[in-house]
Protein backbone atom coordinates (compact mmCIF):
# COMPACT_ATOMS: atom_id res chain seq x y z
CA UNK A 1 0.00 0.00 0.00
CA UNK A 2 1.80 3.33 -0.95
CA UNK A 3 2.09 5.77 1.49
CA UNK A 4 4.85 8.22 3.22
CA UNK A 5 6.52 6.13 6.27
CA UNK A 6 5.44 8.63 9.37
CA UNK A 7 7.39 8.40 12.90
CA UNK A 8 5.19 7.11 15.47
CA UNK A 9 4.45 9.76 18.06
CA UNK A 10 6.04 8.71 21.91
CA UNK A 11 4.02 6.51 23.94
CA UNK A 12 4.16 5.37 27.01
CA UNK A 13 2.30 3.13 29.37
CA UNK A 14 2.98 2.83 33.57
CA UNK A 15 1.02 1.46 36.33
CA UNK A 16 0.68 3.96 39.54
CA UNK A 17 1.35 2.01 42.16
CA UNK A 18 -2.49 2.38 42.90
CA UNK A 19 -3.02 0.17 40.23
CA UNK A 20 -4.78 3.28 38.18
CA UNK A 21 -3.04 2.80 34.13
CA UNK A 22 -1.93 5.86 32.57
CA UNK A 23 -1.48 5.75 28.78
CA UNK A 24 0.31 9.04 27.04
CA UNK A 25 1.64 10.35 23.92
CA UNK A 26 3.23 13.40 23.28
CA UNK A 27 1.51 15.69 21.16
CA UNK A 28 3.38 19.17 20.04
CA UNK A 29 0.34 21.50 19.95
CA UNK A 30 -0.79 24.05 22.37
CA UNK A 31 -3.62 21.87 23.62
CA UNK A 32 -4.36 18.84 25.89
CA UNK A 33 -6.79 16.13 25.94
CA UNK A 34 -7.53 13.49 28.78
CA UNK A 35 -9.78 10.99 28.58
CA UNK A 36 -10.72 8.94 31.82
CA UNK A 37 -12.12 5.58 31.65
CA UNK A 38 -13.01 3.82 34.88
CA UNK A 39 -14.36 0.20 34.54
CA UNK A 40 -18.05 1.19 36.29
CA UNK A 41 -20.86 1.08 33.77
CA UNK A 42 -24.64 0.45 33.45
CA UNK A 43 -23.71 -3.52 33.32
CA UNK A 44 -22.48 -3.12 36.96
CA UNK A 45 -25.69 -1.60 38.26
CA UNK A 46 -26.63 -3.78 41.00
CA UNK A 47 -29.34 -6.00 39.87
CA UNK A 48 -33.00 -4.44 41.52
CA UNK A 49 -31.22 -0.95 40.99
CA UNK A 50 -30.70 -0.68 37.41
CA UNK A 51 -29.78 3.16 36.07
CA UNK A 52 -27.80 3.38 39.69
CA UNK A 53 -24.33 4.31 37.58
CA UNK A 54 -26.17 6.32 35.12
CA UNK A 55 -27.81 8.55 38.75
CA UNK A 56 -24.80 8.62 39.97
CA UNK A 57 -22.57 10.04 37.23
CA UNK A 58 -25.08 12.91 37.25
CA UNK A 59 -24.64 13.25 40.98
CA UNK A 60 -21.22 13.34 40.84
CA UNK A 61 -20.90 16.37 39.07
CA UNK A 62 -23.97 18.47 41.77
CA UNK A 63 -21.13 19.87 43.81
CA UNK A 64 -17.14 18.73 45.33
CA UNK A 65 -14.71 19.88 47.48
CA UNK A 66 -16.76 22.17 49.06
CA UNK A 67 -17.59 24.07 45.76
CA UNK A 68 -22.01 23.18 44.47
CA UNK A 69 -22.81 22.59 41.21
CA UNK A 70 -23.22 25.76 40.36
CA UNK A 71 -19.53 26.89 41.78
CA UNK A 72 -18.29 23.30 40.10
CA UNK A 73 -19.78 24.52 36.39
CA UNK A 74 -17.87 27.74 36.36
CA UNK A 75 -14.53 26.36 37.79
CA UNK A 76 -14.64 24.41 34.54
CA UNK A 77 -15.76 27.00 32.52
CA UNK A 78 -13.56 29.16 33.98
CA UNK A 79 -10.48 26.88 32.72
CA UNK A 80 -12.30 27.63 28.99
CA UNK A 81 -12.07 23.53 28.62
CA UNK A 82 -14.72 21.45 27.19
CA UNK A 83 -16.15 18.44 28.81
CA UNK A 84 -17.40 14.84 27.52
CA UNK A 85 -17.73 11.60 28.73
CA UNK A 86 -20.69 9.78 30.13
CA UNK A 87 -21.79 6.17 30.76
CA UNK A 88 -21.43 3.14 28.59
CA UNK A 89 -22.33 -0.51 29.40
CA UNK A 90 -18.75 -1.32 30.73
CA UNK A 91 -17.59 1.77 31.90
CA UNK A 92 -18.37 5.63 32.82
CA UNK A 93 -15.91 8.22 31.02
CA UNK A 94 -14.55 11.71 31.82
CA UNK A 95 -13.04 13.47 29.19
CA UNK A 96 -12.16 16.57 29.19
CA UNK A 97 -9.52 18.71 26.75
CA UNK A 98 -8.08 22.20 26.74
CA UNK A 99 -5.00 24.45 26.58
CA UNK A 100 -1.99 22.93 28.10
CA UNK A 101 -1.54 25.29 31.07
CA UNK A 102 -4.78 23.88 32.15
CA UNK A 103 -4.04 20.43 32.30
CA UNK A 104 -3.32 19.98 36.16
CA UNK A 105 -6.64 22.20 36.88
CA UNK A 106 -8.25 20.11 35.00
CA UNK A 107 -7.44 17.10 36.42
CA UNK A 108 -7.62 18.05 39.84
CA UNK A 109 -11.36 18.95 39.48
CA UNK A 110 -12.40 15.49 37.77
CA UNK A 111 -10.08 14.04 40.63
CA UNK A 112 -12.47 16.49 43.27
CA UNK A 113 -15.36 14.97 41.79
CA UNK A 114 -14.53 11.53 41.82
CA UNK A 115 -12.88 11.59 45.55
CA UNK A 116 -14.70 14.35 47.17
CA UNK A 117 -18.16 14.86 45.71
CA UNK A 118 -21.09 16.71 47.40
CA UNK A 119 -23.72 14.40 46.56
CA UNK A 120 -25.86 16.48 47.63
CA UNK A 121 -29.80 14.46 48.96
CA UNK A 122 -32.08 17.13 47.57
CA UNK A 123 -30.58 16.21 44.06
CA UNK A 124 -31.39 12.23 44.00
CA UNK A 125 -35.21 12.84 43.45
CA UNK A 126 -34.59 15.58 40.37
CA UNK A 127 -32.04 12.96 38.78
CA UNK A 128 -33.96 9.90 39.12
CA UNK A 129 -36.96 11.80 37.89
CA UNK A 130 -34.84 12.73 34.93
CA UNK A 131 -33.92 9.22 34.26
CA UNK A 132 -37.23 8.19 34.19
CA UNK A 133 -38.04 11.03 31.73
CA UNK A 134 -34.87 9.63 29.39
CA UNK A 135 -36.79 6.12 29.67
CA UNK A 136 -40.02 6.89 28.55
CA UNK A 137 -38.20 9.12 25.84
CA UNK A 138 -36.84 6.13 24.03
CA UNK A 139 -40.61 5.37 23.70
CA UNK A 140 -40.31 8.20 20.72
CA UNK A 141 -37.73 6.92 19.33
CA UNK A 142 -38.01 4.06 17.71
CA UNK A 143 -33.92 3.16 16.73
CA UNK A 144 -32.95 3.53 20.51
CA UNK A 145 -36.13 1.48 22.11
CA UNK A 146 -34.96 -1.30 19.24
CA UNK A 147 -31.10 -1.46 20.20
CA UNK A 148 -32.31 -1.63 23.85
CA UNK A 149 -34.93 -4.33 23.17
CA UNK A 150 -31.98 -6.16 20.96
CA UNK A 151 -29.09 -6.06 23.85
CA UNK A 152 -32.23 -7.60 26.16
CA UNK A 153 -32.42 -10.28 23.81
CA UNK A 154 -29.24 -10.95 22.87
CA UNK A 155 -27.35 -10.72 26.58
CA UNK A 156 -30.35 -11.81 29.03
CA UNK A 157 -28.86 -10.58 32.49
CA UNK A 158 -27.14 -13.63 34.03
CA UNK A 159 -28.83 -15.49 36.46
CA UNK A 160 -27.70 -15.33 39.78
CA UNK A 161 -25.39 -12.69 39.61
CA UNK A 162 -25.38 -9.63 41.63
CA UNK A 163 -25.09 -7.36 38.97
CA UNK A 164 -27.86 -6.25 36.54
CA UNK A 165 -25.81 -6.74 33.19
CA UNK A 166 -26.48 -5.73 29.44
CA UNK A 167 -30.03 -5.74 29.31
CA UNK A 168 -30.73 -2.07 30.35
CA UNK A 169 -29.91 1.53 28.96
CA UNK A 170 -27.72 3.72 31.44
CA UNK A 171 -30.79 5.57 32.22
CA UNK A 172 -31.97 2.37 34.00
CA UNK A 173 -35.73 0.69 34.27
CA UNK A 174 -38.46 2.06 35.50
CA UNK A 175 -38.30 -0.67 38.70
CA UNK A 176 -34.63 -0.37 39.02
CA UNK A 177 -34.55 3.98 39.61
CA UNK A 178 -37.72 3.52 42.10
CA UNK A 179 -34.46 0.63 43.93
CA UNK A 180 -31.86 3.85 44.03
CA UNK A 181 -31.43 5.01 47.72
CA UNK A 182 -28.62 7.41 48.65
CA UNK A 183 -27.17 4.98 50.71
CA UNK A 184 -27.14 2.33 48.11
CA UNK A 185 -25.20 5.44 45.51
CA UNK A 186 -22.79 5.94 48.46
CA UNK A 187 -21.65 2.42 48.30
CA UNK A 188 -21.96 1.63 44.52
CA UNK A 189 -19.61 4.81 44.43
CA UNK A 190 -16.60 2.55 46.21
CA UNK A 191 -16.48 0.64 42.54
CA UNK A 192 -14.97 3.74 41.36
CA UNK A 193 -11.42 3.48 42.02
CA UNK A 194 -7.96 3.10 40.64
CA UNK A 195 -8.92 -0.37 39.64
CA UNK A 196 -9.32 -0.91 36.04
CA UNK A 197 -9.26 2.43 35.32
CA UNK A 198 -7.39 3.78 32.59
CA UNK A 199 -6.32 7.57 32.14
CA UNK A 200 -5.36 8.06 28.69
CA UNK A 201 -3.65 11.98 27.95
CA UNK A 202 -2.38 13.54 24.98
CA UNK A 203 -0.18 16.87 25.64
CA UNK A 204 2.98 18.60 24.68
CA UNK A 205 4.78 17.51 27.92
CA UNK A 206 7.64 15.41 28.99
CA UNK A 207 6.51 12.16 29.68
CA UNK A 208 8.35 12.58 33.38
CA UNK A 209 6.10 15.67 33.85
CA UNK A 210 2.95 13.58 32.54
CA UNK A 211 3.23 10.97 34.94
CA UNK A 212 4.29 13.42 37.40
CA UNK A 213 0.82 15.01 37.34
CA UNK A 214 -1.16 12.09 36.90
CA UNK A 215 0.08 10.54 40.31
CA UNK A 216 -0.65 13.77 41.77
CA UNK A 217 -3.90 14.54 40.60
CA UNK A 218 -5.28 10.79 40.98
CA UNK A 219 -2.81 8.70 43.25
CA UNK A 220 -5.03 8.93 46.23
CA UNK A 221 -7.71 7.88 43.99
CA UNK A 222 -9.76 4.82 46.49
CA UNK A 223 -8.34 1.42 45.89
CA UNK A 224 -12.12 1.11 43.83
CA UNK A 225 -12.79 -2.25 42.39
CA UNK A 226 -12.88 -3.84 38.55
CA UNK A 227 -15.07 -6.69 37.87
CA UNK A 228 -15.27 -7.45 34.52
CA UNK A 229 -18.75 -8.87 33.33
CA UNK A 230 -18.87 -12.01 30.84
CA UNK A 231 -21.55 -11.86 27.82
CA UNK A 232 -23.79 -14.31 27.73
CA UNK A 233 -25.00 -14.22 24.24
CA UNK A 234 -28.32 -15.93 22.97
CA UNK A 235 -27.30 -16.78 19.44
CA UNK A 236 -30.15 -17.24 17.04
CA UNK A 237 -33.03 -15.85 19.29
CA UNK A 238 -35.71 -13.97 18.22
CA UNK A 239 -38.38 -11.25 19.33
CA UNK A 240 -40.71 -8.47 18.19
CA UNK A 241 -41.65 -5.48 19.86
CA UNK A 242 -45.16 -4.67 18.65
CA UNK A 243 -45.43 -1.26 17.20
CA UNK A 244 -49.13 -0.46 15.63
CA UNK A 245 -48.40 2.80 15.13
CA UNK A 246 -45.06 2.83 13.66
CA UNK A 247 -44.53 3.33 9.53
CA UNK A 248 -41.50 1.21 9.48
CA UNK A 249 -40.15 -1.96 10.48
CA UNK A 250 -37.10 -1.67 12.10
CA UNK A 251 -34.70 -4.75 12.07
CA UNK A 252 -31.57 -5.50 14.34
CA UNK A 253 -29.60 -8.58 13.68
CA UNK A 254 -26.52 -9.19 16.48
CA UNK A 255 -24.12 -12.11 15.49
CA UNK A 256 -20.58 -13.28 17.31
CA UNK A 257 -17.27 -11.72 16.24
CA UNK A 258 -14.12 -11.59 16.48
CA UNK A 259 -12.29 -10.60 20.14
CA UNK A 260 -9.96 -7.81 20.42
CA UNK A 261 -6.68 -8.92 20.41
CA UNK A 262 -7.02 -11.90 18.16
CA UNK A 263 -4.78 -12.91 15.37
CA UNK A 264 -8.38 -12.69 12.91
CA UNK A 265 -9.05 -9.08 14.52
CA UNK A 266 -7.96 -7.14 11.74
CA UNK A 267 -9.22 -9.55 9.11
CA UNK A 268 -12.61 -9.53 10.54
CA UNK A 269 -12.54 -5.37 10.46
CA UNK A 270 -11.62 -5.43 7.14
CA UNK A 271 -14.37 -8.08 6.37
CA UNK A 272 -17.26 -5.27 8.12
CA UNK A 273 -15.99 -2.56 6.06
CA UNK A 274 -16.64 -4.04 3.21
CA UNK A 275 -20.09 -5.46 4.14
CA UNK A 276 -21.09 -2.09 5.56
CA UNK A 277 -18.13 0.80 5.22
CA UNK A 278 -19.64 3.32 2.57
CA UNK A 279 -21.32 3.44 -0.50
CA UNK A 280 -19.34 0.99 -2.04
CA UNK A 281 -20.05 -1.61 0.75
CA UNK A 282 -22.27 -4.83 0.24
CA UNK A 283 -24.99 -3.68 2.62
CA UNK A 284 -25.36 -0.34 0.95
CA UNK A 285 -25.65 -1.73 -2.42
CA UNK A 286 -27.82 -4.62 -1.92
CA UNK A 287 -30.22 -2.98 0.39
CA UNK A 288 -30.58 0.17 -0.97
CA UNK A 289 -28.73 0.96 -4.07
CA UNK A 290 -30.63 -1.97 -5.89
CA UNK A 291 -33.60 -2.31 -4.48
CA UNK A 292 -34.59 1.08 -2.61
CA UNK A 293 -35.55 -1.67 0.63
CA UNK A 294 -33.90 0.57 3.05
CA UNK A 295 -32.63 4.15 3.26
CA UNK A 296 -30.81 3.39 6.33
CA UNK A 297 -29.00 0.03 6.41
CA UNK A 298 -25.59 -0.63 8.56
CA UNK A 299 -23.21 -2.79 10.06
CA UNK A 300 -20.54 -2.13 12.83
CA UNK A 301 -18.89 -4.24 15.16
CA UNK A 302 -19.58 -4.16 19.20
CA UNK A 303 -17.23 -5.28 22.02
CA UNK A 304 -18.48 -6.12 25.17
CA UNK A 305 -17.25 -8.25 27.91
CA UNK A 306 -13.89 -8.94 25.75
CA UNK A 307 -15.95 -10.73 22.61
CA UNK A 308 -16.30 -8.68 19.78
CA UNK A 309 -19.86 -8.52 17.98
CA UNK A 310 -21.56 -7.56 14.47
CA UNK A 311 -24.47 -5.64 14.92
CA UNK A 312 -26.26 -4.78 12.18
CA UNK A 313 -29.75 -2.56 11.73
CA UNK A 314 -32.25 -1.23 8.93
CA UNK A 315 -35.27 0.15 8.91
CA UNK A 316 -37.39 -0.76 6.17
CA UNK A 317 -41.28 -0.69 5.30
CA UNK A 318 -43.58 -2.70 6.71
CA UNK A 319 -44.45 -4.89 3.80
CA UNK A 320 -41.09 -4.89 2.32
CA UNK A 321 -39.06 -5.62 5.91
CA UNK A 322 -39.26 -9.49 5.45
CA UNK A 323 -37.49 -9.00 1.77
CA UNK A 324 -34.69 -6.30 3.50
CA UNK A 325 -34.06 -9.09 5.93
CA UNK A 326 -33.17 -11.81 3.79
CA UNK A 327 -31.18 -9.78 1.64
CA UNK A 328 -29.03 -8.63 5.18
CA UNK A 329 -29.03 -12.27 5.97
CA UNK A 330 -27.65 -13.29 2.35
CA UNK A 331 -24.76 -11.28 1.98
CA UNK A 332 -23.84 -12.59 5.93
CA UNK A 333 -24.46 -16.13 4.54
CA UNK A 334 -22.35 -15.08 1.22
CA UNK A 335 -18.89 -13.93 3.65
CA UNK A 336 -17.28 -17.27 3.61
CA UNK A 337 -16.85 -17.03 0.06
CA UNK A 338 -14.72 -13.95 0.53
CA UNK A 339 -13.91 -11.07 -0.77
CA UNK A 340 -12.95 -9.50 -4.05
CA UNK A 341 -9.69 -7.86 -4.83
CA UNK A 342 -11.10 -4.74 -4.90
CA UNK A 343 -13.28 -5.14 -2.19
CA UNK A 344 -10.50 -6.10 -0.05
CA UNK A 345 -8.33 -3.35 -1.30
CA UNK A 346 -11.43 -0.43 -0.82
CA UNK A 347 -11.80 -1.82 2.71
CA UNK A 348 -8.15 -1.90 3.38
CA UNK A 349 -7.72 1.77 2.27
CA UNK A 350 -10.43 2.97 4.53
CA UNK A 351 -9.54 1.47 7.52
CA UNK A 352 -6.01 2.75 7.18
CA UNK A 353 -7.41 6.46 6.22
CA UNK A 354 -9.77 6.50 9.36
CA UNK A 355 -6.49 5.24 11.40
CA UNK A 356 -4.32 8.46 10.68
CA UNK A 357 -7.51 11.10 10.68
CA UNK A 358 -8.61 9.27 13.99
CA UNK A 359 -5.28 10.01 15.50
CA UNK A 360 -5.25 14.34 14.40
CA UNK A 361 -7.51 15.03 17.02
CA UNK A 362 -5.91 14.93 20.41
CA UNK A 363 -9.56 14.30 22.04
CA UNK A 364 -9.95 10.98 19.44
CA UNK A 365 -6.01 10.02 20.38
CA UNK A 366 -6.80 10.10 24.04
CA UNK A 367 -9.64 8.07 24.03
CA UNK A 368 -7.84 5.45 21.37
CA UNK A 369 -5.57 5.30 24.31
CA UNK A 370 -7.58 4.79 26.88
CA UNK A 371 -9.13 2.26 24.58
CA UNK A 372 -6.41 0.22 22.98
CA UNK A 373 -5.26 0.30 27.16
CA UNK A 374 -8.49 -1.35 27.94
CA UNK A 375 -9.26 -3.39 25.56
CA UNK A 376 -6.02 -4.67 24.44
CA UNK A 377 -3.86 -4.24 27.26
CA UNK A 378 -1.52 -2.38 25.32
CA UNK A 379 -0.97 1.07 23.25
CA UNK A 380 -1.20 0.11 19.34
CA UNK A 381 1.05 3.09 17.71
CA UNK A 382 -0.47 4.43 14.14
CA UNK A 383 2.76 3.09 12.73
CA UNK A 384 2.06 -0.17 14.14
CA UNK A 385 -1.41 -0.18 12.81
CA UNK A 386 -0.86 1.05 9.38
CA UNK A 387 1.78 -1.64 9.27
CA UNK A 388 -0.68 -4.49 10.61
CA UNK A 389 -3.06 -3.05 7.83
CA UNK A 390 -0.42 -3.38 5.07
CA UNK A 391 0.59 -6.55 5.96
CA UNK A 392 -2.89 -8.12 5.77
CA UNK A 393 -3.49 -10.21 2.54
CA UNK A 394 -6.62 -11.46 0.52
CA UNK A 395 -5.85 -14.70 0.49
CA UNK A 396 -5.51 -14.13 4.74
CA UNK A 397 -8.70 -12.49 5.03
CA UNK A 398 -10.34 -14.65 2.81
CA UNK A 399 -8.92 -17.84 4.75
CA UNK A 400 -10.71 -16.31 7.64
CA UNK A 401 -13.98 -15.57 5.90
CA UNK A 402 -13.93 -18.94 5.13
CA UNK A 403 -14.66 -20.17 8.60
CA UNK A 404 -16.84 -17.28 9.81
CA UNK A 405 -20.73 -18.27 9.45
CA UNK A 406 -22.54 -15.20 11.24
CA UNK A 407 -25.73 -16.01 9.83
CA UNK A 408 -26.21 -19.30 11.30
CA UNK A 409 -26.53 -17.69 15.07
CA UNK A 410 -27.79 -14.28 14.59
CA UNK A 411 -30.23 -12.83 17.11
CA UNK A 412 -33.17 -11.18 15.50
CA UNK A 413 -35.09 -8.25 16.97
CA UNK A 414 -37.89 -6.09 14.67
CA UNK A 415 -39.83 -3.22 15.99
CA UNK A 416 -42.96 -2.32 13.96
CA UNK A 417 -46.55 -3.11 13.45
CA UNK A 418 -46.33 -6.50 12.65
CA UNK A 419 -43.58 -9.54 13.68
CA UNK A 420 -41.40 -11.24 10.58
CA UNK A 421 -41.40 -14.48 9.81
CA UNK A 422 -38.65 -15.19 7.41
CA UNK A 423 -38.07 -18.84 6.47
CA UNK A 424 -34.44 -17.76 6.53
CA UNK A 425 -33.82 -17.64 10.28
CA UNK A 426 -35.38 -20.28 12.60
CA UNK A 427 -34.55 -19.70 16.27
CA UNK A 428 -35.75 -19.24 20.05
CA UNK A 429 -38.57 -16.84 20.47
CA UNK A 430 -37.96 -14.72 23.36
Amino acid sequence: MPGRPVTPPPAHLWTLPGGLTVAFERRRSPGFAFDLRVPVGSAHDPAGQEGASGVLEEWLFKGAAGLDARALQDAFDDLGVRRGGGVSPEATRFSVSGLTRDLRGALALVAEVLTDPALPPAELPVLTDLARQDLEGLQDSPADLLATRAREVAFPPPAGSRFAGFAHPPSGTLSGLDGLTAAGLHAHLQRYGQAGTVLGLVADLEPQAALDLAHAALGDLRPGQHDPIPTVFQGGARAHTPDATAEQTHLSLTAPGVPPGHPDWLPWQVALTALSGGSASRLFHAVREERGLAYAVSASPVILGGQGFLSAYAGSTPDRAPETLDVILAEFTRLPQGLTPAEFDRARAGLAASVVFGAESPRARAHALTRDAAVFGRIRSIAELRASLNALTLEGVNRFLAGYDPASQATLVTLGPRPLAPAALQGTHV
